[in-house]
């Protein structure tokens, strides 16, 4: 990705944190009487919470549990494992997604700070820890229920490449015709978008497979990367840049410091 220096707008600085408050504050007494439904409906179909909790990596790489109504089943094969989205996905949950209902409860992280009402797409954070410097920087802001990379056509086609790029040029200047934009396709893109799940998307569905798979980096980077995932998740600290999880780095980091 080009380089480019961070120039943060008076919208960005002053005013983007007040609308997400107001606007979050006001959906959530608004849609509560969808909430009541949706946490009805889903109590009799898939049984157990409503609700699905995860920890993800939040501005600057700073963790925070992330909300959203349940769309699977807990169904587990003969020796306990999850089976595949495919088939443990509801017709209900189908419905909600498509509509991308099963997101709203991230307007609660809105409005306690985790999240913007617009910004990247919280990733995961067994993905995260694999980010380079660079990738880093399009997720130095508030992570959003919306993002460029969704409105882009990147939300199921795109490569992680791709995503990258949008999102770390979306980082680099945030504007509040750019928010209003990307708001207004989203809600274009809800209702003519397919059910989204991972048995639809293109790209490998998770970036730490993605590397191995493409023999970025070795079987023992990806085993310690993902220790390593799960011990800030257990630790609920900060992600940072880890030059021994990518093949290269550590011999260009030496290179740069000479």
């Amino acid at each position: 990705m080009e380089q480019k220096k961070k120039r943060k707008t008076l919208y960005e600085l002053f005013f983007k944190r007040f609308f997400d408050i107001v606007l979050s504050l006001l959906a959530l007494i608004i849609l509560s009487p969808l909430f009541l439904i949706v946490a009805i409906v889903s109590k009799i179909v898939l049984k157990g919470n409503v609700i699905f909790a995860q920890y993800r990596p939040g501005r600057n790489g700073k963790i925070f549990k992330l909300y959203k109504f349940r769309s699977m089943t807990n169904a587990v094969d003969k020796d306990g494992n999850p089976l595949p989205d495919e088939q443990r996905i509801t017709k209900w949950g189908k419905f909600i997604r498509k509509l991308s209902i099963d997101e709203l409860p991230q307007l609660w992280n809105i409005l306690k700070g985790d999240m913007s009402i617009v910004g990247p797409r919280p990733r995961l954070v067994k993905d995260m820890v694999f980010y380079d410097q660079e990738v880093l920087k399009a997720y130095s802001v508030r992570p959003g229920l919306t993002g460029p990379a969704q409105v882009g056509g990147a939300r199921d086609a795109a490569s992680w490449e791709e995503i990258f790029k949008i999102e770390y040029d979306y980082a680099q200047r945030i504007t509040f015709w750019g928010d209003v934009k990307i708001i207004f396709k989203t809600i274009g893109f809800v209702f003519k978008s397919n059910t989204s799940y991972a048995g639809n998307i293109k790209r490998d569905y998770y970036y730490s497979d993605y590397l191995l798979r493409t023999n970025q980096i070795s079987k023992e980077q990806y085993e310690k990367g993902l220790n390593e995932a799960e011990k800030i998740i257990l630790e609920k600290g900060i992600i940072k840049y880890n030059s021994e999880l990518r093949k290269g780095d550590n011999e260009n980091d030496r290179k740069q410091d000479q």
